[in-house]
């Protein structure tokens, strides 16, 4: 039934998702580089994942956004942003 986890299969098909203008794939990329899923943590990564989907208008993207701007998570911490 179903199929193994795979992180880095996933990864896969989430770029492939991506590169076609999927917002909630850029999202899924932000939140593997933010926790280390199939791939070592990268909050410079994951930000720039989160910010696409953001601009895409992904309100969980955008919040992810804000909690990694209010807790500082890869970013100077910044209220304003």
């Amino acid at each position: 039934r179903g199929v193994a986890q795979d992180h880095k299969k996933a990864m896969q098909w989430y770029r492939k998702a991506a590169d076609q203008g999927l917002d909630i794939a850029n999202f899924n990329l932000g939140t593997m580089y933010h926790y280390g899923e199939g791939v070592a943590v990268d909050y410079n990564q994951a930000m720039r994942w989160y910010r696409k989907s953001a601009d895409q208008g992904n309100t969980i993207a955008q919040y992810s956004l804000g909690n990694m701007y209010r807790k500082g998570i890869g970013v100077a911490q910044d209220y304003d942003e």
